[in-house]
């Protein structure tokens, strides 16, 4: 058991306005199951890489542990070979027979090691480098967002395997993932840092009970020093107005005042001007008192969405319908029979490569004069019947964000959307306005489907189709998202592994 004490950390990147980091300081231990939680941009990932040193930054971080990262990252040479043949250049020191230990508390036969990588599912994938991951000893293990583009099965396994380790930092936005596996959080808050015992849920309930505190404390504290500036105004108004009384009188309208009385009025605007100097002090404490209450509150801005209504109630239908390669020998799925009704979130289920997106491309393809190229684009023939309603608009996000290229100011123009509604959407995404000017390309991944996402809340539509629209967007992001789709109830066509984004959204699922 050891410590890692980071002390006044701060941190930028070159060129950047802000600092990422500035006079963080906290320690964690090396036996715990350390959920990493924070909206995107807030620097999870990039603390990650100050712990392997591959940033200079001011402050220290003290630590007697070996750090070990997922995902490896894999060369081009790699992706065409055999997991068993570069194990070591994954992890120098890796022993194949650790390794197939690992792979059997996975529940993964071990010949994935044999097979070319590229053949491998992103579940697979995924498993062969957690194994690798754990073969060493005494490492503590830095994980980050292994459950993206997992089927549940395969985020069943992880989360199952995960709940038995220890020793680990994991950045994960998967509540259900972080329940099961994790014992304490390390939260980067709006303005601070944070680490609690617990899991996820049991922060948040802690989160919730210390914002709805801190909202009754700040009330309290603007009701008194509203009370407090009146009080002292009021005072300070008779102080000066008694302050004028001291010299000149009438004789006559003040027949019982004389010269001494002089003396009288100046010491009770002393006391008077005393009396408003204490007020003011007490003003500056309740001030004092109250800043900082409300910086860590999560408060986010209710998103609206304008989904339009279609003359038909059904909107799509299958009919023993069914997908194959273009070989017309492979078959991706058969015997699909459903029926997409107006109001419906309907979520498709299965494992990774069963053909979720490839139905969601065959239904774009059927729709095809509204939807773009990449969308469109069919690698596979039809069987049965699908049909889709006439005159549907469909706003739709891709599972893929390798083309979000150039400005936001230039994807606006591509998408012809209206640019100062498309900051403001962002900006209730929390996306910090420092990023409207950079490149997409150099947004992290959360931030690219933040992109994606406004633009298709953007977009009035009968129908949304949204290919794992949730994949690197932080937990707080995704409950804002949750009471969108609840409030508005849209027609939706959706893939999505967040079970719990899943059970609160899904009318109906179908599974393939």
């Amino acid at each position: 058991m050891a410590q890692i004490n980071v002390s006044n950390l701060t941190f930028c990147y070159e060129g950047s306005f802000d600092n990422i980091f500035e006079n963080v300081s906290f320690s964690v231990d090396t036996n715990w199951k350390l959920g990493f939680i924070g909206r995107n941009g807030k620097g999870k990932t990039t603390f990650l890489n100050l712990l392997l040193g591959k940033y200079e930054f001011r402050g220290t971080i003290r630590a007697s542990t070996f750090f070990d990262y997922f995902p490896y990252q894999l060369l081009p040479e790699h992706m065409e070979s055999c997991a068993a043949d570069f194990l070591e250049q994954m992890k120098p020191g890796c022993e194949l027979w650790r390794v197939l230990c690992e792979l059997e508390q996975l529940k993964v036969n071990a010949e994935v090691l044999y097979r070319p990588f590229r053949t491998l599912s992103h579940g697979e994938r995924t498993k062969v480098m957690l194994a690798v991951l754990f073969s060493g000893e005494n490492d503590f293990l830095l994980i980050d967002e292994p459950t993206n583009h997992l089927d549940q099965e395969s985020r069943n396994a992880v989360k199952h395997y995960l709940s038995q380790k220890k020793g680990f930092i994991l950045v994960s936005h998967d509540r259900d993932l972080l329940d099961a596996c994790v014992d304490h959080v390390l939260v980067l808050n709006r303005r601070s840092i944070e680490v609690q015992a617990g899991n996820f849920s049991s922060w948040w309930e802690n989160k919730t009970r210390k914002d709805a505190f801190a909202q009754t404390e700040n009330e309290k504290h603007q009701r008194e020093i509203n009370k407090l500036k009146k009080a002292s105004e009021r005072t300070k108004q008779w102080a000066d107005k008694n302050e004028k009384t001291k010299i000149g009188f009438d004789p006559v309208k003040e027949h019982d005042r004389s010269i001494a009385t002089r003396a009288f009025i100046g010491a009770k605007t002393k006391k008077m001007q005393s009396r408003v100097k204490q007020m003011e002090e007490r003003l500056s404490r309740e001030i004092d008192e109250k800043e900082g209450l409300l910086q860590d509150i999560e408060n986010p801005a209710d998103l609206k969405l304008t989904p339009l209504q279609h003359h038909k109630n059904t909107l799509i239908s299958a009919r023993d319908y069914g997908l194959k390669y273009c070989d017309g020998i492979s078959c991706i799925f058969e015997h699909l029979n459903f029926e997409l009704h107006q109001g419906e979130r309907i979520f498709l289920d299965g494992k990774n490569g069963c053909g979720k997106s490839s139905f969601i491309r065959a239904v774009l393809r059927h729709l095809s004069e509204n939807t773009d190229a990449e969308a469109r684009r069919a690698d596979f023939t039809e069987s049965g019947s699908l049909s889709t309603a006439r005159g549907l608009t469909v706003s739709y996000i891709s599972q893929d964000t390798s083309f979000l290229k150039g400005t936001l100011r230039q994807f606006c123009s591509r998408r012809q959307l209206e640019e100062s509604l498309f900051y403001a959407i962002l900006r209730q995404l929390d996306m910090e306005r420092t990023q409207f000017t950079k490149n997409m390309e150099d947004f992290s991944e959360g931030q690219k489907k933040k992109v994606l996402i406004a633009s298709s809340l953007m977009t009035s539509a009968h129908l949304y189709i949204w290919d794992e629209p949730l994949n690197y967007i932080d937990v707080f992001s995704r409950m804002q998202i949750e009471k969108l789709l609840l409030e508005y109830r849209p027609t939706m066509l959706v893939v999505e592994h967040d079970i719990t984004f899943r059970k609160k959204i899904a009318t109906k699922t179908i599974n393939l």
